[in-house]
């Protein structure tokens, strides 16, 4: 219901509102309506009596592009420099600024702002309309602001080249990029809409992407999301129950088992819209790439903004986020271990409680269930535990991880995660009966409907089956490659291979997905460890799970056999064949392997190639690199690095992923420095590291979750169905009760 009331109130705008379409112009000064009557009946289908609001910096061409625009929609251009300060003032922009300085303007601007209405128009703003707040909530009242937003770097040269001298806030001792940049804060404040625009776009082209945007804006009908096991006469059916982003959030799994993916497919990203985003920061690039990812429908950027500046704003130690750094030769390290619990789960799970909270009915209570093999789940206890106070007492969550799957350190800082409203709960059994048991859970809709009833509680997925899990994950992919650029390691355009440690296939998943949006990464290297299955499919086809059992390892969280998000990018490589999933998995499900066709591995084998890892080899990759460089990979990224050094041909650079902090082993990691391992707390294990100054340092956020008192604290259960659904029906009694 909340959905839907979402999507209608962007819907209204496509209503017939003929009767009330009028311009009105009320200044202090009347405008003669001769100087800008056109038809509107062509612009009506698009934006109805809403205005569209084009803002941005001076220099970035709202006057030509709203010009075009309204030429294309043959409606009322109106520029706000032009017709509405100048008609009142009775004198020029300039004039106006010399005459009553900066501060004097703004305000005087904005009082011309709050006296002007119209309907029906394209309206070019100035570029310091948006630092006068009353001014801007009274016009964006009736429009929709789509901002212009073109690389500091371009509108300087512009700038010069048109020989502006003065501009608002300039003065003394302030350079013409700080009051740029100031700027930003502003137009980030008010925008519906984003236009990314390069340094040679011209204005048509401009003038197109914005019609393209503003019909996008309109229709959040064509963002619609099918399961991975959904037939094509099914969809067709199903068109009266359509699922958007925000239900996928909060269902995670589809009702017949299989996984959300967007129908259309991901948007894909010209060239120059990926170059203007070189010099931008780590949070820059997540809104711009997740802004074309989310319907506004579902989570308008303004808020999205809120999110993504919770999530990174403060609680990564490096303000990079996810930094590049050179390993040697041409391998570089995408270090992913920076966020609160060290690992790349950070990069979604600091994201995606706040999107849950958002998106969710306030009508129902929710119980996420989540399955880890070990970095996810202190990753979401800490994500949900960050709530607010209010989304706490009706968002909890229960994480299940194998009591004797995990590392001692991992194991430690899953209980000292716990909060009010997040638990861990260990299971005598492996990740996989973890996994699949959640996902039972979710298809038996007995079990759930009761749920529901008895306790007015819903159940939901954090894992990477929800789709919002992914998507914070093709950002740091992008970003990698956009860093390698900036730092002038390679110009935009020139290739990339990616290596990762890969277990449940969704961070390898999301660099598949950042090489079809745009990035040019030519291949994907997926690195297993001694639980090889992936990389015996990507080499011949046969996904065989027959007389396979898990093998404990030093890489805990690539120890899995069955990989969940592989059935997203088999779906993608038939063409969206559901029937053909389906069948897959059904017979992987009742014999335990399947077989593909000889042209979906052949096309499959376009973008991947796979390698494994043996114990001994991983540990004596540590051990060489931290000799040679003093940096200590952790048991993860030492499996990737093999892989890497076995299969790259060295034509280009390889971004290998640093998945987890070496912290996080630390018993291996001590065997593979050939440190006498100590038989003593985790704790311990990590001061013994540290004394060795190593590069990274040891993490902070390990070492004060271990400190806490009561990390003994958790509960055990046995690998039994009804025991699982019993814990979880405690723990809603005893919470939401």
């Amino acid at each position: 219901m909340f959905h839907a009331v979402q999507h209608q109130s962007l819907r209204l705008i496509t209503q017939n509102h003929i009767s009330s379409m009028c311009l009105k112009l009320m200044l202090s000064r009347p405008v003669a309506f001769a100087q800008i009557q056109k038809s509107w009946f062509t612009s009506h289908s698009l934006v109805g009596n809403k205005n569209i609001i084009l803002m941005g910096p001076p220099g970035a061409g709202k006057t030509t592009v709203g010009r075009i625009v309204g030429q294309k929609l043959d409606c009322p251009v109106i520029d706000v420099d032009d017709d509405v300060l100048e008609t009142t003032w009775n004198m020029s922009v300039s004039e106006k600024l010399q005459d009553v300085g900066n501060e004097q303007f703004l305000q005087e601007e904005g009082k011309a702002l709050l006296r002007f209405s119209a309907s029906g128009s394209v309206i070019s703003l100035t570029g310091s309309n948006p630092m006068h707040s009353a001014g801007m909530q009274h016009v964006k009242k009736n429009g929709i602001v789509v901002y212009l937003d073109v690389p500091t770097r371009v509108i300087m040269n512009r700038l010069k080249s048109m020989k502006v001298d003065r501009i608002v806030g300039q003065s003394p001792g302030v350079s013409l990029k700080d009051i740029l940049q100031f700027r930003k804060q502003f137009y980030r404040r008010w925008y519906d809409i984003r236009v990314l625009c390069g340094e040679d776009i011209g204005a048509e082209v401009v003038a197109e992407k914005v019609l393209d945007a503003v019909k996008r804006y309109q229709n959040s009908e064509l963002e619609t999301f099918i399961s991975t096991r959904s037939s094509r006469s099914e969809r067709i059916v199903e068109k009266g129950s359509r699922k958007y982003f925000s239900d996928v959030v909060t269902e995670g799994l589809a009702a017949d088992g299989g996984l959300f993916v967007p129908e259309r497919g991901l948007p894909k990203f010209a060239v120059g819209e990926w170059q203007s985003l070189i010099e931008a920061t780590y949070i820059e690039r997540a809104q711009v790439i997740l802004e074309r990812c989310i319907h506004p429908a579902d989570i308008p950027a303004s808020k999205l903004a809120e999110i993504i500046g919770t999530a990174y704003g403060e609680n990564f130690t490096c303000s990079k986020i996810a930094p590049v750094r050179h390993l040697a030769g041409n391998q570089f390290l995408l270090e992913l271990f920076h966020g609160p619990t060290a690992s790349f789960k950070d990069f979604a799970l600091q994201m995606v409680p706040h999107i849950f909270a958002y998106c969710i009915p306030r009508s129902c209570n929710y119980l996420v269930l989540v399955a880890t093999s070990g970095d996810t789940g202190s990753a979401v206890l800490d994500g949900f535990s960050r709530l607010h106070d209010t989304d706490k007492q009706r968002i909890a969550v229960m994480n299940f991880f194998p009591e004797d799957g995990v590392s001692q350190i991992q194991k430690s800082q899953m209980i000292g995660c716990q909060r009010e409203n997040a638990w861990s709960v260990g299971v005598k059994s492996d990740f996989d009966f973890c996994q699949t048991a959640i996902k039972q859970i979710f298809t038996n809709s007995d079990y759930t409907g009761f749920l529901t009833v008895e306790y007015g509680t819903a159940l939901a997925a954090a894992n990477s089956i929800n789709w919002a899990r992914l998507l914070p994950q093709i950002v740091y992919h992008a970003s990698a490659y956009l860093d390698l650029v900036h730092q002038g390691i390679i110009p935009f355009g020139s290739p990339v291979d990616v290596c990762i440690p890969t277990g449940n296939f969704g961070n390898i998943l999301a660099a598949l997905y950042a090489k079809m949006m745009g990035i040019p990464i030519r291949k994907c290297i997926c690195a297993s460890n001694e639980n090889n299955v992936l990389t015996d499919f990507i080499r011949t086809g046969v996904y065989d799970l027959r007389g396979r059992k898990l093998i404990p390892t030093f890489s805990p969280a690539v120890d899995i056999l069955k990989s969940s998000n592989l059935e997203r990018y088999l779906h993608l490589i038939a063409n969206g064949d559901g029937q053909l999933v389906t069948q897959l998995y059904n017979q992987l499900e009742n014999q335990g392997h399947f077989q593909l066709r000889k042209d979906l591995l052949e096309k499959l084998q376009q973008g991947l190639v796979a390698g494994w890892c043996s114990e001994e080899d991983c540990l004596a990759a540590i051990h060489s690199v931290y000799s040679t460089t003093g940096y200590i990979l952790d048991t993860h990224t030492a499996v990737a690095k093999v892989v890497a050094d076995r299969l790259q041909d060295r034509s280009c650079p390889i971004i290998i992923s640093s998945t987890a902090h070496y912290s996080k082993f630390a018993p291996a990691i001590l065997r593979a420095l050939r440190i006498a391992e100590i038989k003593q707390s985790p704790l311990s294990q990590l001061h013994l590291l540290s004394s060795y100054s190593p590069l990274p340092p040891v993490h902070w956020g390990l070492l004060e979750t271990l400190k806490r008192k009561g990390n003994e604290d958790h509960q055990v259960c046995a690998a039994d169905m009804n025991v699982l659904m019993s814990r979880i029906e405690t723990l809603i009694q005893n919470h939401f009760m």
